[in-house]
């Protein structure tokens, strides 16, 4: 049958035992793709100082340089993991590279914001690309010997690439200029194209579905139009005229996207996949912990620099233990082996319930001195190590395996807006509370330079910092309730998943 045919070409089950012959360096070179790609997602946050000054960006422009490389990524991951599974993973891979090394030269070279964010915006049609034909690639060379141990190996270097942004970028920016964090992408781009060609081998499923475009244009503008509201918000008042159009754009738009995906023949998202409860709690667990995550990597690298006032390297480094921890508890597969012994939702919300312990150590502990930053850093990645596998394995779970480019675009997506969301909420929560404690000599200053430029004496500088300080403390709080929030209704819904799948249908 066709549909044996196609879910063999999607799901890998035609490899032979033992998998690919190169398949473990083909996997090395998929990882350092994928690599490049997240850490674009926070190796701007350490920049943002250098921005501040040399463009005169406000917060909001730093918050579009950041969003607009997750929003475009956001809108279009479900889109590229259809075209790969139907057009050939392969074919994608190498485009997605070639895209994402010509939108990191653009950035490089960038004399503007305005310049930075579209380039920025081109950056992440190219890592769309990419995250989606990764995954789908490991999942055709490995047999299922091995498939667990490689997917185990991927995610630890997906974690790696989101947290370790801040200190390759604290490096390169105390050698060089803030271009530099661009421009490092384009040899490794160069070498992955390469070794593509090369090492990975061609699969497609011929029979799989078109590409939703009216599908992709409908959540970019929706998602766009939401975030645009929150990032416009403190700014500009919520009232006003362009807040409130902004946002309720994105929410017509997205409902317009829920519904044109309910009616369409071949859906970019198959609103029948929310029935599952595998795949909602996932979800939801997902964006949550992208959100505290994103959101709290965001806040962290401003507050060591502008509060604590360490240089961009020294930062940096201040927030390596997060990736440490990380990698270290990924390749000792911790997660792996306690995934069988607590099960899924359990493993979810002890993972989650750890990071938002970690957001909590940080907003409390770590607002005058290091140590309370570290604690939280630590127990921050003793979370996502142990959330961020189970969470992967219970999306793909849901999804048909003949959907497996699709799977991986889900996957994407909800790391992807979770990210742009917490950098959008908690940078607002941020200005919100900072406006509001400002001292009177700073009032309707844009961002903590302005303030501190317009101060007086060195008790109002003081003042300044104080309210910047109590901006990412109230935000980081934030943060740990959204996070400790997604943990529980994950694992209770996977919980209720497993249940109801017990009588005796296969999950």
């Amino acid at each position: 049958m066709a549909a044996t045919a196609t879910e063999n070409s999607a799901t890998g089950a035609d490899t032979p035992a033992g998998g690919h012959p190169q398949r473990w360096l083909i996997l090395g070179v998929i990882c350092l793709a994928q690599l490049t790609v997240l850490l674009d997602n926070t190796v701007l946050n350490v920049a943002i100082p250098s921005l501040t000054t040399e463009m005169d960006a406000s917060t909001a422009d730093i918050q579009w340089m950041i969003n607009a490389y997750s929003l475009v990524q956001s809108g279009l991951l479900l889109t590229a993991g259809s075209a790969a599974d139907r057009y050939g993973r392969k074919k994608l891979l190498a485009i997605g590279l070639a895209l994402f090394g010509i939108g990191s030269f653009l950035a490089g070279i960038s004399e503007s914001a305005g310049q930075l964010i579209a380039a920025r915006a081109g950056m992440g049609i190219g890592g769309a690309v990419l995250m989606t034909t990764t995954l789908a690639v490991v999942v055709q060379i490995f047999d299922e010997s091995e498939r667990t141990k490689a997917i185990g190996v991927w995610g630890a270097v997906s974690s790696l690439g989101f947290a370790a942004g801040p200190l390759i970028g604290g490096v390169l920016l105390d050698h060089f200029w803030w271009g530099s964090i661009f421009l490092i992408n384009i040899p490794v781009a160069a070498i992955g194209l390469v070794a593509v060609v090369k090492l990975v081998p061609e699969s497609k499923n011929p029979a799989g579905d078109r590409p939703d475009l009216v599908g992709a244009l409908l959540s970019t503008i929706g998602m766009t139009g939401v975030v645009f509201a929150i990032i416009s918000g403190p700014e500009e008042g919520w009232g006003s005229a362009r807040v409130l159009l902004s946002a309720t754009v994105g929410v017509v738009v997205l409902v317009a996207f829920a519904l044109w995906e309910r009616r369409v023949p071949h859906p970019m998202l198959d609103m029948a996949f929310f029935a599952d409860r595998r795949f909602v709690g996932a979800v939801a667990g997902g964006i949550l912990v992208a959100f505290g995550m994103g959101g709290s990597l965001f806040l962290l690298t401003q507050h060591l620099q502008f509060v604590l006032h360490y240089e961009p390297l020294d930062a940096g480094l201040r927030t390596a233990p997060l990736a440490l921890v990380i990698v270290v508890l990924n390749l000792t597969g911790l997660g792996a082996r306690l995934l069988p012994k607590l099960g899924t939702p359990l493993t979810i919300v002890l993972g989650m319930g750890t990071i938002a312990g970690g957001l909590a150590a940080i907003a409390t502990l770590g607002s005058d001195d290091y140590s309370g930053m570290l604690l939280g850093l630590v127990l921050m990645g003793i979370g996502i190590a142990l959330s961020m596998p189970a969470m992967a394995t219970a999306v793909m779970s849901a999804i048909p395996p003949e959907k497996a480019g699709v799977g991986a675009g889900v996957n994407g997506t909800l790391t992807e807006f979770g990210n742009g969301l917490g950098v959008a909420v908690l940078g607002a929560v941020l200005n919100s509370r900072f406006v509001a404690l400002l001292p009177a000599v700073a009032a309707g200053a844009g961002s903590l330079p302005d303030a501190l430029e317009a101060t007086r004496t060195p008790q109002d500088e003081a003042a300044v910092a104080d309210a910047f300080a109590s901006g990412v403390e109230t935000s980081q709080l934030v943060g740990a309730a959204a996070v400790l929030a997604g943990g529980l209704l994950a694992a209770l819904l996977l919980r209720r998943a497993e249940r109801s799948s017990q009588p005796g249908q296969a999950e």
